[in-house]
């Protein structure tokens, strides 16, 4: 783990290393001020010699402008290395994500995902800025101060040597307690952020069932669950300031008592007395600040662990060593397919013995009940996830050879769950190519049918869409997104029950400019309705994760029991009937 969040300094080395020199020399500076002030007390008042006053005062002022010096550069290097650190975790973090195989995704929820990118960095920032300062700094105070300590009086410095002792044990017990509670309590947050972002992103839904009572009481249950955990954790970090107080004056009352009887009896001077006492502080304060410290670090060493397996996970699905660059035409091919989502022996298969050939420029309908594993068969192609057995050919190869960009670019893909972002329709639809031209995105809405509703917005093509495509209805997001897929200009296009969410003619419209102007476009349409792949070259019936049948609307109605009770159901008066209504 330390070494993988390591690899992510990378630039900001110099200040990671800047930062504890800085601070070891503060600490000499603090180290040599008590000594300089013992010696005005004890050879300049009490002998009152001016010149040895005014010269000290000299060097004092030198020494305490240093101390200000190196204090405010290590503040700065050390923030400037812990804010790079954590701008290097989240980017690392980011763009491996971004490589990610749906499988990947599939082990992180999306709120445990953004908890790490925020709250974990976060806790691994301050812990870092922790380390190189404050981890540099009471260390070596404690050893200067105890050494200076023992070089003044060795008998009164043992008095120091003796609290350390005691309160570092006690610290140390409150250390191992509180890890227990930091270590679980980041799970907690991941329930959090998920209800949050459930809630918000389901706003319209949880008011049309009057659910915002529920919602809140779920909100509320795992808000008490992290609260209940801090409190835990800090009930018992609250005993570190009683601790360190009684520790404190207890040396202060036993160096006061056993000083004055030396200034009295052994010689031991004023100044001397006055040194010990603040190396008295130093040396306790710089064991509370190291016991912040191993709060802090503790605290944070859960979210380090979780930042480090975002950035040790590895792709599932990755180019091979000399990847194809080029895919010939858009025929499919199934060969003994099998696929499971879990790699577990005992998962169940998915899809089954799949074998099928599909011609360049054919047009496929895909039907099948609900969870007969039709997105899971159409995902093979463009390598969303790959087979568990058997192999899956495009363009007469197969689809692991290929280069993932030159595979995808050319398998165009419209899921189940439409998504549109910020930005305006142009932004959106160039999605599907960068560099396409206003024209360009016109004609690919003609065919996908979204023109006519463009341009009655006021500001048609150039109509901002808000997130998530709010602002627009299920139909014009559909058709937005077939729009976006056609720019592509693929030689497959996989439309996954795209066209749900419009009416039957316009669907018929969106069929039809599909077999006039790409005819050479292999089309892949999962529908639920017979109207929508009546007219396809052939229809596959997809059961229980195999093929039950696949031939032609009319062979399949006279051949396959499954196609014609569904055909029957639709037509016979109990039929599928939507409206695709536009805002």
């Amino acid at each position: 783990m330390v070494r993988t969040l390591a690899k992510y300094i990378k630039e900001f080395k110099k200040d990671s290393l800047l930062t504890p020199l800085f601070m070891i020399l503060e600490v000499i500076m603090e180290t040599i001020i008590p000594l300089m002030m013992a010696s005005i007390v004890d050879d300049g008042v009490q002998k009152s010699d001016i010149r040895h006053i005014y010269f000290m005062g000299v060097l004092m002022f030198a020494a305490a402008g240093f101390s200000l010096f190196t204090g405010i550069m290590g503040g700065r290097y050390g923030a400037s290395a812990s804010a790079g650190f954590a701008r290097n975790l989240r980017e690392g973090m980011y763009n491996n994500i971004q490589r990610f195989s749906f499988s990947n995704i599939d082990k992180f929820s999306t709120a445990g995902l953004v908890t790490r990118l925020t709250t974990d960095v976060t806790n691994v920032q301050n812990a870092y800025q922790m380390l190189i300062r404050m981890f540099v700094r009471a260390p070596f105070t404690l050893i200067f101060a105890m050494t200076a300590a023992f070089f003044v009086n060795a008998r009164i410095a043992s008095i120091y040597l003796i609290a350390v002792l005691l309160l570092g044990g006690c610290l140390a017990a409150i250390m191992i307690r509180t890890n227990r509670y930091f270590s679980q309590v980041f799970k907690k947050y991941d329930d959090l952020n998920a209800s949050v972002q459930e809630n918000v992103s389901s706003m319209r839904v949880v008011k049309a069932y009057v659910r915002e009572d529920f919602e809140r009481d779920k909100f509320t249950k795992a808000s008490a669950n992290v609260y209940k955990m801090f409190v835990n954790a800090e009930k018992i970090l609250s005993l570190n300031m009683p601790l360190m107080q009684f520790t404190v004056y207890g040396c202060i009352l036993l160096i006061s008592w056993l000083g004055a009887n030396m200034i009295v009896f052994d010689g031991l001077k004023t100044g001397q007395l006055m040194n010990l006492l603040t190396y008295c502080m130093n040396i306790l304060m710089s064991l509370m600040m190291l016991s912040m410290v191993f709060v802090m670090v503790s605290m944070s060493s859960a979210s380090a662990k979780r930042i480090a397996e975002i950035l040790n996970e590895e792709p599932d699905i990755i180019n091979p060593k000399n990847p194809e660059y080029e895919v010939l035409d858009g025929s499919i091919e199934f060969r003994n397919v099998s696929f499971h989502y879990h790699k577990r022996e005992d998962s169940k298969p998915v899809l089954k013995d799949i074998n099928l050939s599909i011609k360049p420029g054919e047009t496929i309908g895909i039907i099948g009940a609900t969870g007969s594993a039709k997105t899971s068969l159409v995902n093979l192609v463009s390598r969303l996830y790959d087979v568990s057995e058997g192999e899956v050919l495009v363009g007469g190869k197969d689809v692991r050879t290929y280069d993932l960009d030159t595979l995808r670019s050319q398998v165009s893909v419209v899921l189940q769950k439409n998504v549109l972002f910020s930005g305006t329709i142009l932004d959106n639809l160039r999605w599907g190519d960068l560099e396409a031209s206003e024209e360009e995105c016109m004609r690919a809405c003609r065919l996908a049918c979204a023109d006519e509703f463009i341009q009655k917005l006021p500001d048609k093509y150039h109509t901002y869409i808000e997130q998530g495509g709010s602002n627009v209805s299920g139909g014009q997001k559909q058709r937005l997104t077939i729009a976006r897929a056609l720019l592509k200009k693929p030689k497959i296009l996989i439309l996954d029950d795209s066209t749900s969410a419009v009416d039957t003619a316009t669907d018929a419209r969106i069929r039809k400019a599909f077999a006039e102007e790409i005819p050479n476009t292999t089309k892949l349409i999962i529908a639920q309705r017979i109207s929508s792949v009546s007219s396809a070259d052939r229809i596959i019936v997809m059961e229980e994760g195999e093929v039950h049948g696949f031939g032609t609307h009319d062979e399949l109605l006279e051949q396959n029991e499954i196609y014609r009770d569904v055909f029957e159901s639709q037509t016979g008066g109990s039929g599928d009937f939507d409206e695709g209504g536009e805002l």
